[in-house]
């Protein structure tokens, strides 16, 4: 059984002043086994951070089965998909979403606090894992891009996730810190066994993955309109 595994799925938005619906997802089947790199090529408006967005649970599917380490988030709850989303998945936003009125450490520790509950040793040895030892007590602001994304990192995997989504999450970074942070995402993944599945528009990044996959051409909405 692969770890993530989708069927039929369907998501679509209304558009303004009546417009009908605008399918933006519509993905017949994707899988990807317990702990595989795989990237998705697509360029923006193509509908894949919606797809991370229905994967992560963070979006409600209109149809389709979802399943996350055998269970279907389709069919779960908001509390329980949450759940699921804090101790099984890890998510890399490609603006970071970091807290700005908080520390680095407190950041990692925030996620942790709705997945197993916090492990300040954990959350420290991350943060000294990605590089930023020596900057528990920085807000973000106080920090490079560069930092920002580390601390995302960190806080992505301090739930131990068996899944990691990363959506564009060299986007905002010069190429020499991109390289650096696409290389620190992947290492970190093979040593906690976790999966990763990155999406990006950028060539040099879709480069470093030998499993690099259209999402035009895995989703249907893609192929029947020019959204």
């Amino acid at each position: 059984m692969p770890l993530l595994d989708i069927r039929e799925l369907r998501k679509s938005y209304d558009r303004p002043a009546g417009g009908g619906a605008h399918i933006v997802v519509d993905v017949p089947a994707f899988a990807l086994a317990a702990g595989a790199h795989m990237a998705l090529r697509g360029e923006s408006g193509s509908g894949k951070t919606t797809f991370l967005h229905l994967i992560a649970g963070i979006l409600a599917p209109d149809a389709g089965r979802i399943e996350v380490d055998g269970r279907d988030i389709a069919l779960l709850g908001e509390p329980a998909r949450d759940r699921l989303r804090a101790e099984t998945i890890g998510y890399i936003f490609q603006t970071f979403n970091l807290l700005q009125g908080h520390t680095v450490l407190e950041n990692v520790e925030f996620g942790m606090a709705f997945g197993r509950g916090v492990d300040r040793a954990r959350a420290t040895s991350l943060l000294g894992r990605v590089g930023l030892g020596d900057r528990f007590a920085h807000f973000p602001r106080q920090l490079s891009t560069g930092q920002q994304q580390r601390v995302a990192v960190a806080r992505a995997l301090a739930n131990r996730p068996k899944l990691v989504l990363a959506d564009e999450p060299t986007g905002n970074l010069d190429p020499r810190n991109a390289r650096e942070s696409l290389a620190l995402i992947r290492e970190v993944c093979r040593e906690s066994g976790a999966a990763l599945l990155l999406v990006s528009h950028d060539e040099g990044v879709l480069a470093g993955f030998e499993n690099v996959q259209d999402f035009a051409v895995l989703n249907r909405a893609q192929t029947s309109t020019n959204t």
